[in-house]
């Protein structure tokens, strides 16, 4: 379990170390519901749409989208902090770094590359301050049509039991009985808060996309398609 005295950052990143082989697992076997039936193929349309030469994957885990994008000739690179995430992605091929959102914070083109056309996070901010990360990875987008993509679980859905308000949530993956050894804080956020995020790290966001359960049509994803303000 975590640590008590752990702030909600701290423990999201121990989350990840703690339960890599458990998620790595979930997304091989096509276990979660969500990105079989829309939100898989959601963020892989919305990039090919684009049809980027390279492409940066942040918070990567292991790896799946790099392998799809590259089976459709897209040069696509992964980071993630979870070094075993990291492991398993190498282990079926591609380019993979362990880098942590500090690690981009501090030196944001220590990866040597820095010409992108999308660079994608998907499912992968959780934390409350995304703002810094964003502006980061900004000068990375260097081509004039280069956008962000970030897919995230959608606010109306996500809410559950709890307000429709900002606020640092628990995700314990009950769905996978036990499997999973460690709780995950997640910083929770409204359709507005994820437009004023995005806004206030220089971008302006171009399309708002909702992929929906093809059964139910409940909305599984929010997806936001930015480009750098000053290009816009």
């Amino acid at each position: 379990m975590g640590h008590p005295d752990d702030d909600p950052t701290t423990g999201l990143a121990r989350s990840w170390e703690a339960n890599a082989d458990a998620w790595t697992r979930a997304v091989r076997e096509g276990r979660i519901e969500s990105r079989r039936v829309a939100t898989d193929d959601a963020i892989l349309r919305a990039i090919l749409d684009r049809a980027p030469r390279r492409v940066l994957d942040v918070g990567c885990g292991e790896g799946w989208l790099c392998r799809a994008l590259a089976e459709h000739g897209i040069d696509a690179i992964g980071v993630d902090g979870s070094a075993p995430l990291i492991r398993a992605a190498r282990a079926r091929g591609g380019r993979f770094h362990v880098c942590s959102y500090e690690d981009l914070l501090r030196d944001p083109e220590q990866l040597g590359v820095d010409e992108f056309g999308v660079i994608v996070f998907n499912f992968a901010l959780l934390h409350e301050d995304i703002a810094p990360l964003l502006q980061a990875v900004r000068p990375a987008l260097r081509y004039d049509d280069g956008v962000l993509i970030i897919q995230t679980v959608h606010p109306w859905i996500a809410r559950g039991d709890g307000p429709y308000a900002d606020g640092w949530r628990t995700e314990r993956f009950a769905a996978f009985g036990d499997e999973f050894p460690q709780p995950m804080p997640w910083y929770y956020r409204t359709v507005g808060s994820w437009i004023a995020a995005v806004n206030a790290a220089g971008y302006l966001i171009g399309e708002l996309r909702e992929p929906a359960h093809p059964e139910t049509s409940d909305p599984l994803s929010l997806l936001l398609i930015a480009r750098p303000a000053d290009r816009a």
